[in-house]
């Protein structure tokens, strides 16, 4: 009979990750017409019109081999970020470089460095490399730096900062991480995850390339798949110094990067108006939301991201079921130890609308 003797034990560690719920899924098992989801905090406005022309074209050419150097979209990348072709790596979504960054770095016993409660995908890389993962609470839901660089010891690998932080949706500041940094030893290294980029207004926030010229041990990692709503493709990209870089690529499969995704991304940075759109819709989103969450006498956290934490004041696994029913995806967030908080992603207008209509109905019940 197999056992659990079959596996490495650091697998029983991981547990499985549960994505939001797709809506065919849910349309199928509770035979709903029409469901709008907005649990995985995905672009509602879509992909810019030329990505979608790029792909209609490229689907003539998936029998070949995608470039495996991603040649031409490192090229205009680097152009974009003012940084060297040799400086960026790019994945299957920043998921598969997070692994990566794990099969690169830790050791058995190394110790990693996260947020109590952040991106659930620090943990997978750490446990099945069999790292020691050492969890440091939020202050205030955010990030706290202080307490981050005192939990930093002799067996530090990596420090891990989501910022924006997902669920939370807060940021830390650069004068935090100026602070911060100057207390990191040069072989620490310190991963900003910067999924939530493209949609940060705050003056504050910190513009992390820029670090790259003085600190050696940084890597930052953002996405196509959020602002630029290329999440079905799958497509991420890491900076960092030349040497870690190739350090990460000796474990990076090769041609992991399909050929869809380069050219839908190439299109993308060409298009920055539709850019702005995204950017602008979400604004004008969260500020609905925001007033409509204030006449509920709902606290939320103030977000820096396209999602909103916000505080049901009760069983937050019953509003997230009742709104399914009536065809609202949201993601519950007990399983992040937030009993009566739901977190939603920032919509179309009418989707909003329904959204705020629904939960008015469910939290009156």
């Amino acid at each position: 009979m197999i056992n659990d003797n079959v596996v490495r034990q650091q697998i029983l560690e991981i547990k499985p990750y549960v994505p939001g719920k797709p809506i065919e899924e849910v349309k199928r098992e509770l035979g709903l017409d029409e469901v709008i989801k907005l649990a995985s905090n995905e672009n509602p406005l879509g992909p810019a019109p030329q990505a979608i022309e790029q792909m209609k074209k490229t689907a003539e050419q998936v029998n070949i081999y995608p470039d495996g150097n991603v040649h031409y979209l490192r090229q205009k990348l680097a152009t974009k970020l003012g940084v060297k072709e040799e400086e960026l790596i790019f994945g299957n979504g920043s998921d598969e470089l997070l692994a990566l960054l794990g099969q690169t770095f830790i050791t058995e016993q190394a110790e990693v460095i996260m947020a109590g409660t952040t991106f659930s995908e620090y943990r997978f890389a750490t446990n099945i490399m069999g790292g020691k993962i050492v969890t440091v609470p939020l202050k205030e839901y955010t990030h706290d730096l202080e307490a981050m660089a005192a939990a930093i010891t002799p067996n530090t690998k990596l420090i891990f900062i989501c910022n924006p932080n997902n669920p939370t949706g807060t940021i830390v500041t650069k004068d935090e991480v100026d602070n911060f940094l100057n207390q990191v030893p040069d072989d620490v290294i310190v991963i900003f995850d910067e999924a939530y980029y493209e949609y940060v207004a705050n003056p504050a926030y910190p513009e992390t390339v820029d670090y790259l010229a003085d600190y050696e041990n940084i890597i930052i990692l953002r996405t196509f798949s959020k602002a630029y709503a290329l999440a079905g493709l799958r497509i991420g990209y890491g900076i960092a110094s030349q040497k870690l870089i190739d350090y990460i690529e000796r474990v990076r499969q090769p041609f992991n990067v399909n050929l869809m995704a380069q050219k839908a991304a190439i299109a993308s940075l060409a298009t920055e108006d539709h850019l702005a759109k995204s950017v602008e819709l979400n604004q004008v989103g969260k500020e609905y939301l925001y007033q409509e969450f204030d006449k509920l006498g709902l606290e939320y956290v103030p977000t820096g991201s396209n999602f909103i934490l916000v505080d049901v004041a009760e069983d937050s696994t019953r509003v997230f079921e009742e709104l399914m029913q009536r065809g609202v995806i949201i993601r519950d967030m007990s399983a992040f130890g937030y009993q009566t908080k739901i977190r939603v992603t920032v919509g179309l207008p009418e989707e909003n609308e329904f959204f705020i209509e629904q939960l008015k109905e469910v939290l009156n019940n």
